[in-house]
């Protein structure tokens, strides 16, 4: 997402074209489509621009409007019994260096800063709230902290203690809804003396009731619901109605603990109630040699309590020019290995496809739909090809590949702008593919063009 610079080259008509993008981008057609493939699981990537009000102008740029679509989007979700993951892709101050995802592609990193902790503990209090009380989003089950953080720990200061603070920001909001969670919540509305939510948000902050960072993302949110809650047609839901909630607690998660190298924090040692964890997959920028390490992720992660582990990212790429015979064996291989965990999501559900693109030569690997339309994955997610694929590269000395193969085929089958497949150490040509071009798509959805407008959360 070069969000940032398209906002900042064309500040007259940035609103005007996301609503453009936002619009057509993701349909009902598109809905319909993954939901006969069998897709019961959307990951949802969202700049911390969704909530406007974060957003430092004129410093920063982004395009305004993105919430109206995203609600829109989540009620079509609802309505066809599809399950959400919302995952803060891009986080204020920017988390990753050189990333188009993160919003603004710039080596200047202030994401793990105090300040922008607290932004984004403020964009996690809206985002709770509205997944509890705003109808559309009832079908949301998970808040993701942070997308894909520096992999080097050394490079992240504070991020073990934000995401103790993400999770407390999470059940602060559900403990003053009501909803019981385990060796937390212990105080119910009628606590309260507040008849509406947002008054009874300010009581409990007032009183206390929770950690210094957590009060104060909390009453910086305040102003910002109602204002969402005048915007959207909540104000009732916000300001009148009972806030007693009838929901369960969200499932907070966070990119697994061994995404991070150089002494790490632990994301289990921030969990209160229940918590799932997330890792991302892209063989095609791995060196043969960290393959075997990947097949083991669930076990590993396992030991160190980090469980349940889904893989919300993979594709079909590679560093050579793959026939579709290799990209259906790559297909059912990573299949196999990933649903030895919670599940798995592709990226990306559709791509770009034009002279840009060179045709389909990218979207045949990044594309969820238009591989089914290709064939080079099955239309039963659950299903494989051929369910052997691996067999003849098992090694019976070793745990490493045999570990890797499933004794069942019932997984999680999952959808974000994403979904992908992995990989055994199958035999492979050494004629590279243009891995540069190959990351823009990843990261975009389509290629970066200005004219046509930029990829946003769809």
């Amino acid at each position: 997402m070069f969000v940032s610079a398209f906002a900042k080259a064309y500040p007259l008509t940035v609103d005007e074209t996301f609503a453009k993008h936002w619009d057509t981008w993701f349909t009902l057609d598109d809905l319909e489509a993954l939901k006969d493939a069998g897709i019961n699981t959307f990951r949802i990537p969202l700049g911390y621009w969704m909530v406007e009000a974060l957003v430092e102008r004129p410093v920063e740029n982004y395009p305004r409007g993105g919430l109206q679509y995203l609600r829109r989007g989540l009620g079509w979700m609802r309505d066809a019994g599809i399950h959400v993951i919302l995952d803060h892709h891009a986080a204020p101050g920017v988390q990753d260096p050189a990333s188009e995802f993160a919003g603004d592609c710039t080596d200047n990193v202030e994401f793990y800063t105090p300040h922008n902790y607290h932004r984004a503990l403020v964009w996690t209090a809206v985002m709770t709230a509205l997944t509890h009380l705003d109808p559309q989003f009832s079908s949301v089950f998970s808040i993701e902290a942070v997308n894909e953080p520096i992999m080097d720990a050394t490079k992240t200061p504070g991020y073990g203690q934000f995401q103790k603070n993400f999770v407390k920001t999470v059940r602060a909001i559900e403990t003053v809804l009501g909803i019981p969670v385990p060796g937390y919540s212990t105080l119910h509305p009628t606590s309260f003396s507040s008849t509406n939510f947002t008054a009874a948000l300010s009581e409990a902050c007032a009183a206390s009731l929770f950690d210094t960072e957590v009060v104060e993302a909390l009453y910086e949110a305040i102003p910002i619901l109602l204002d969402i809650g005048s915007e959207c047609g909540l104000e009732d839901i916000l300001t009148s109605m009972p806030f007693s909630s009838q929901r369960t607690p969200l499932v907070t998660s966070f990119m697994d603990v061994n995404w991070q190298y150089n002494n790490p924090s632990n994301p289990a040692d921030a969990a209160i109630g229940p918590q799932g964890y997330d890792n991302h997959l892209y063989y095609s920028y791995a060196s043969l040699s960290i393959w075997y390490s990947y097949l083991q992720r669930v076990q590993n992660d396992a030991i160190l309590g980090n469980s349940p582990l889904w893989f919300g990212e993979w594709a079909l790429p590679t560093e050579f020019n793959a026939t579709d015979e290799f990209l259906k064996q790559w297909g059912d291989a990573q299949k196999l290995a990933y649903s030895q965990g919670a599940g798995w999501i592709f990226w990306n559900f559709k791509t770009e496809i034009s002279n840009l693109t060179n045709g389909t030569a990218l979207a045949r690997q990044w594309s969820y739909l238009e591989a089914l339309d290709l064939g080079l994955l099955t239309k039963d997610p659950a299903a494989y090809h051929n369910a052997d694929v691996c067999e003849p590269y098992k090694d019976s000395s070793t745990s490493t590949t045999t570990s890797a193969i499933p004794s069942s085929t019932t997984n999680s089958t999952a959808l974000e702008t994403s979904l992908s497949p992995s990989t055994s150490p199958l035999s492979v040509p050494s004629v590279k593919s243009d891995k540069k071009l190959s990351r823009l798509v990843k990261r975009h959805g389509h290629l970066p063009n200005f004219s046509n407008g930029a990829k946003g959360f769809f």
